[in-house]
């Protein structure tokens, strides 16, 4: 059977950086044979992140968020599934705060207390997590490697994908007011130069979640 990877979007912007990227990553995992079941956590039905119920540290419920709300079939999903793309833009030095929720109940679910068997998840599954970001690639990268841990201890291994410096409007000219701490015409440039060798490289990253999987 064809693995099946959860993508999921934690930016409200369909059609701009964080959206293509993980589309061209989800064609990449297509192009390997992979089932595709995307979630735009923007347009899902309200959700919270944990609420610290404990109710996934009772052995009837281990690894499995008690919590029942939009969040439930991403959560749901990803339990089941051979991969995931996970990506959000950064908001003011941080990922989104739909990413959070999601994250909090994705991570906190397995984590049981237990020295002896720290981590309950039984479904290990490569991770790709995409970042854009209007600051320097560079900028976060502290940030993002604990994210990384995280998610590699938690959910499966897992690379990093940024994409910084990006465009953030068709056209600056028509802001209320001038955005003088961005040069409209670099950032332009580099949109058309350096962001579709940036969506070359997720289409990989996401056909290597696929073909890694299997060779492994």
């Amino acid at each position: 059977m064809n693995p099946r990877i959860v993508v999921v979007n934690a930016g409200p912007r369909k059609g701009w950086n964080t959206d293509m990227l993980l589309t061209e990553a989800a064609k990449g995992a297509e192009s390997e044979g992979a089932r595709i079941e995307r979630f735009d956590l923007f347009r899902l039905e309200k959700y919270t992140g944990c609420i610290s119920c404990f109710g996934c540290k009772r052995e009837r419920f281990k690894g499995h968020c008690v919590c029942r709300d939009g969040l439930t079939p991403v959560l749901d999903a990803i339990r089941e599934a051979d991969g995931l793309i996970i990506g959000s833009p950064n908001y003011l030095s941080g990922l989104t705060a739909s990413f959070r929720a999601l994250y909090e109940r994705l991570i906190f679910q397995s984590l049981t207390y237990n020295l002896e068997q720290p981590v309950c998840n039984r479904n290990v599954i490569p991770v790709l997590l995409v970042m854009t970001s209007n600051a320097p690639d560079t900028m976060y990268q502290n940030m993002l490697a604990e994210y990384r841990q995280t998610f590699s201890r938690f959910v499966g291994p897992t690379e990093v994908l940024v994409s910084g410096n990006t465009l953030q409007l068709k056209d600056y000219s028509k802001t209320d007011w001038p955005w003088t701490m961005f040069d409209p015409a670099a950032k332009q440039e580099r949109r058309e130069t350096v962001f579709p060798e940036e969506c070359r490289r997720a289409f990989a990253m996401g056909a290597e979640l696929v073909t890694g999987r299997r060779d492994g």
